[in-house]
């Protein structure tokens, strides 16, 4: 594994737009946002940020949608992309820039725009291939994990949709204390149920949105991060898996776990030194980018026992007041999903909720008691999907 990247570097400032429908801005203003907020909470200025990093999937096609509306002279901008853990992926490798000694501070920013242009969400490049790729929808392939999990476990159809409908309703619960969020209404379990399919089993409000949106970050080496704020963030681990694919190919899959997820989760643990997740860990930031992943990531981060996660959900386990909050903020169920973005929109949260700045009525039940957080992001499919994870904590 070689060295570890814990308390090495430590996040100083943080910045996340509003997500929604952004019809007032465009990349450039949605940029300009995300990155003032992060300069003002670090209190650095744009020269004294050495290098950046941008992730964007299809909002920009180099560093220079970074460097144009921020008019940055003679700095290193890098753009970078990786599905749906974009985001993530520009904080890794500043966070990485950084620690090897090459840069003393840098800048990661996420950012889509993706509403309100011309296209309806994201839309792949025609990227030439040998004709043997899915061509189910997102929304169709992890559609397929709820029966086979219900199979699995002995869940009828309805508690499964329950199961789901209780996932949907406390994200959405969340979220409707939250701003930041798009998505701002209460949903109850009776009413989430109701709900018509429209893939597999998966209604509309088991699915995350579109959304565009922007979030930034600022990181230094620890050592020096007291000469910026009395309360920094510190990378205790960062662990990226890129699966080969096979999953789609292997009629041993079974779709009820993402061994993806699970092989990041205990690089990131060891990284770490966390021995119990379930019982160190302040509050989570997972991908639910469908109802039936967040399900399937409370067994794969090691959350829940195999076949227990669905138990827990209805216990409330993960609610705000429960014994681990997951997705605090409404997650991407609650906020829509603009790609470059969210992975830098969970830490933003955890930024908020270590530091005591979340507001009263959404502060998780464990602060102050756990000094730990982790985020999640995953990009592609079951059978066929890279896993990110982090874990941030205050010194």
């Amino acid at each position: 594994m070689g060295q570890s990247i814990k308390d090495r570097v430590a996040i100083i400032g943080m910045g996340c737009t509003r997500f929604g429908e952004q019809w007032d801005m465009g990349v450039d203003e949605l940029v300009l946002a995300a990155t003032g907020d992060a300069f003002a909470a670090a209190g650095v200025a744009k020269g004294e940020v050495d290098a950046y990093w941008l992730g964007t999937a299809q909002s920009g096609m180099s560093g220079m949608t970074l460097s144009r509306p921020l008019r940055l002279r003679d700095k290193p901008v890098t753009r970078v992309e990786n599905y749906c853990a974009t985001g993530s992926e520009a904080l890794r490798q500043a966070v990485y820039a950084v620690a090897s000694g090459a840069y003393d501070t840098a800048m990661a920013v996420g950012v889509e725009k993706v509403k309100d242009s011309g296209y309806q969400g994201l839309n792949a490049f025609p990227i030439p291939n040998d004709g043997t790729q899915r061509t189910l929808t997102a929304a169709a392939m992890f559609s397929m994990v709820a029966p086979a999990y219900a199979r699995m476990y002995g869940l009828s159809d309805a508690e499964m949709r329950t199961v789901l409908a209780r996932i949907a309703s406390k994200n959405h619960s969340n979220g409707a204390r939250n701003p930041r969020a798009q998505f701002r209404k209460e949903m109850s379990v009776e009413q989430l149920c109701a709900m018509p399919a429209v893939a597999g089993g998966l209604s509309v409000f088991d699915c995350a949105g579109v959304a565009d949106g922007a979030a930034a970050a600022v990181v230094v080496r620890a050592e020096d991060a007291h000469r910026y704020t009395e309360s920094p963030l510190l990378i205790k681990a960062l662990a990226l898996v890129t699966g080969d694919g096979s999953g789609l190919m292997d009629p041993a899959y079974d779709y009820t776990t993402f061994p993806e997820v699970a092989a990041s989760a205990r690089q990131a643990y060891a990284q770490a030194g966390i021995r119990s997740p379930r019982d160190e860990l302040a509050m989570a930031e997972v991908h639910d980018c469908f109802t039936p992943t967040e399900l399937v990531l409370m067994e794969d981060l090691e959350l829940a026992e195999r076949g227990s996660a669905w138990k827990r959900i209805l216990e409330g386990a993960f609610d705000l007041d429960g014994e681990l909050p997951v997705n605090p903020d409404g997650g991407l169920k609650s906020f829509g999903h603009p790609v470059g973005a969210s992975g830098l929109r969970m830490m933003f949260e955890a930024w908020l909720q270590l530091r005591g700045e979340a507001p009263a009525d959404r502060r998780i039940s464990t602060f102050g008691s756990r000094s730990l957080a982790l985020t999640h992001n995953l990009g592609g499919y079951p059978g066929e999907m890279l896993s990110f994870v982090s874990i941030l904590g205050t010194p």
